[in-house]
């Protein structure tokens, strides 16, 4: 994580970093149609990668601290940074992808938790209070409230499950590099930290585990774990503030379109 000062954005410069952000979102549209039992991440990197290039943009993490992936697929137990594989999903299991693209010099980088055929209802409440968290962190994303704010209002609801939220792993500022200038934990206390003001680009990306908020990595130097292996949910959007108030640059809607149409 970059130590230099936060770097603020024009209204311009936000709307290219609204272009990255939106062709993650169309990336997670289309990965959304293909996760099925059966399938495996690493055929799922592959079309990410094909769809981004395809598109105008660069992978924003393939070779970023040497990540050798264009996605970070994390099922199941894995937290966040998971490294893709041929190992196919099955019914059941749930998987974080995780996307960042590079276009026009700026990043975009958000991620979602998907459900793999029928989970459990234990796990379907992880994932919506966690995605719930995000909204609520999203809300505190004002000109004039603190970084405490928005990981307050994640960590409250979400510990009110008995949900651990992970704290080694933090949101961040978005911009020309992919992690800048302030980390936002989702943890916190309200009017704590650094105050937020019009020109910021947050990525929020609440990382809540089903049991223990205690995580461990796997000798591969990436994945993140749950230590007690449950189940794990991250949602992330990149978020900025203009004129006073949150502006969401990522949207969900292709995934929940293609969501739809594989029900129909």
């Amino acid at each position: 994580m970059s130590k230099e000062a936060i770097i603020f954005k024009t209204k311009e410069e936000i709307e290219l970093m609204r272009m990255s952000a939106q062709l993650v979102s169309k990336t997670l549209g289309i990965i959304a149609e293909h996760i099925e039992p059966g399938i495996s991440t690493l055929a799922l990197d592959k079309l990410a990668e094909t769809y981004i290039r395809d598109h105008g943009g660069t992978p924003g993490f393939l070779g970023l601290y040497d990540f050798p992936n264009t996605l970070c697929m994390s099922p199941n137990a894995q937290v966040v940074h998971g490294i893709p594989t041929d190992k196919p999903l099955e019914n059941g299991d749930i998987i974080s992808v995780d996307c960042g693209v590079l276009m026009n010099g700026f990043y975009g980088d958000h991620a979602y938790t998907f459900e793999v055929g029928e989970v459990s209802a234990a796990v379907k409440q992880l994932l919506e209070v966690t995605k719930k968290s995000l909204y609520l962190g999203i809300e505190q994303c004002k000109a004039g409230n603190r970084i405490g704010d928005i990981g307050h209002a994640i960590q409250n609801y979400t510990e009110s499950f008995g949900y651990g939220v992970v704290k080694e792993l933090v949101g961040h500022g978005l911009g020309r590099t992919m992690h800048e200038e302030p980390q936002v934990p989702n943890y916190g206390k309200r009017g704590r930290g650094k105050l937020l003001k019009n020109g910021m680009v947050l990525a929020i990306e609440p990382m809540i585990n089903m049991g223990t908020a205690k995580i461990h990595q796997l000798n591969d130097g990436w994945t993140i774990l749950t230590r007690d292996r449950l189940a794990s949910a991250h949602f992330e959007h990149d978020v900025a503030i203009v004129d006073g108030q949150p502006d969401i640059l990522s949207t969900f809607d292709y995934i929940y379109q293609a969501l739809e149409r594989k029900k129909a």
